[in-house]
C-alpha cells in the first residue's frame, strides 16, 4: 500500500506541476495574511489598553500638618483646605481637630486656621460656608472670619465622612459607621442609601449623584444604584469629576485612579509600597492639579493631571 501510495505521488507531481505550485502560493499567502491580521489586531489592543493619563508632581508642602485627611479646594478664594483629624484615633471625639489652610504654591498659611472640631474630614462648601463633617455633626464654617457659625446634628450619625454640597446649599454626607448616605436640606435629614458596605466619597455634581462604596464607584438613577467601576480596592476615599463622566478616585491606603465614562480604568499613583497613604483628594477642575492629602506623612502634595 505504502508503495502505491509512493507512486501516485510521483505521477501528481508529474502531471499537476503547475497546481501543487498555485496551491503552495495560496497556503504562503494565507499564512501572510493571518499573520498581518493578527499583528493588526495586537496594535488595536495595546492602544486601547494604553495608559491615557498620568500624574506629575508638582510640590508637596512641609509636613507639619496634622494628619490631613480631607482636601478642599476653593476655587474663589484660591486656597486651599485641609482636614487635620490631630491623632491617633481618626474618630476621636477630643476637639484636637482643625483645618489648615494652603497657598496655592504649596506653602502653608495656618495649619490651625480653624480649631475646636472632632476628627473632621470631607468638606464642602456653599456661599461663603465651609461645611465639615465632625463626626456626629455638620461644623459650618465662615470662610471670612474663620469661625464655626454653628454646629448642624445629623439624626443617627455615628462617623461622617466626605461631605458634598449641591446649587441649592443641600448637604450629602456619608457615615462611614453607619454604612449609610444622609442628605440634609435646610432643618431636615433624611437618607438617600442604606446597607452600604464601606460608605466614603461622595459627589453632587450637577443634578446627578455619586459615591463610593468598597471598592466601586456608583451613580445614583432616581432612587436606584448603578455601578460604574469597581475593583478599585485600598478604601475607596475621594471622588472628583474630571470633566464629562470621567472621574478620579483615591484610595486609602495609597491609590490614585482614572475613571472612564465606559467604566474602564487606570491606575495613575500606587504609593501603597512606600506606606504613603492618599486620602480624600481635591481637585481643580481648569489647571487639572490633583491635592492629594497623605495623612500619617502629614503633607498636601499636588500633583498634575497630563496626558502620556
Amino acid at each position: 500500500m505504502l508503495l502505491i501510495l509512493q507512486d501516485l505521488n510521483k505521477r501528481c507531481l508529474i502531471l499537476f506541476p503547475r497546481a501543487l505550485v498555485s496551491l503552495k502560493k495560496f497556503y504562503c499567502m494565507k499564512r501572510t495574511l493571518l499573520f498581518i491580521a493578527a499583528i493588526f489586531l495586537l496594535i488595536i489592543y495595546n492602544q486601547a489598553n494604553a495608559q491615557k493619563y498620568k500624574l506629575v508632581k508638582v510640590w508637596e508642602t512641609d509636613t507639619i500638618l496634622k494628619v490631613p485627611e480631607s482636601v478642599f479646594y476653593d476655587a474663589t478664594n484660591k486656597v486651599i483646605y485641609a482636614s487635620n483629624i490631630d491623632g491617633t484615633d481618626p474618630w476621636a471625639k477630643d476637639g484636637k481637630g482643625s483645618i489648615a489652610k494652603i497657598g496655592m504654591d504649596g506653602k502653608i498659611i495656618a495649619v490651625e486656621w480653624v480649631t475646636g472640631l472632632n476628627a473632621p474630614k470631607g468638606m464642602g462648601e456653599y456661599n461663603g460656608k465651609l461645611y465639615v463633617a465632625d463626626l456626629t455633626n455638620i461644623a459650618q464654617i465662615d470662610i471670612k472670619t474663620g469661625k464655626i457659625d454653628k454646629l448642624i446634628p445629623v439624626e443617627g450619625a455615628q462617623g461622617l465622612n466626605d461631605v458634598s454640597v449641591d446649587k441649592e446649599g443641600t448637604i450629602y454626607v456619608s457615615d462611614s459607621k453607619a454604612n449609610k448616605i444622609y442628605q440634609l436640606d435646610h432643618a431636615t435629614n433624611s437618607v438617600v442609601v442604606d446597607k452600604m458596605k464601606g460608605a466614603n466619597g461622595v459627589l453632587m455634581r450637577g443634578k446627578d449623584f455619586y459615591y463610593l462604596d468598597a471598592g466601586g464607584i456608583y451613580k445614583m438613577d432616581k432612587k436606584t444604584s448603578v455601578k460604574i467601576a469597581d475593583g478599585m480596592e485600598g478604601g475607596t476615599d475621594g471622588i472628583e469629576n474630571v470633566s464629562g463622566n470621567d472621574f478620579l478616585v483615591s484610595c486609602w491606603q495609597g491609590a490614585i485612579w482614572y475613571v472612564h465614562a465606559d467604566g474602564s480604568k487606570e491606575l495613575l499613583l500606587d504609593t501603597r509600597a512606600e506606606k504613603r497613604n492618599t486620602a480624600d483628594i481635591g481637585f481643580d477642575p481648569k489647571t487639572k492639579i490633583v491635592y492629594v492629602p497623605t495623612f500619617w506623612k502629614n503633607s498636601v502634595v499636588a500633583y498634575k493631571l497630563s496626558e502620556e
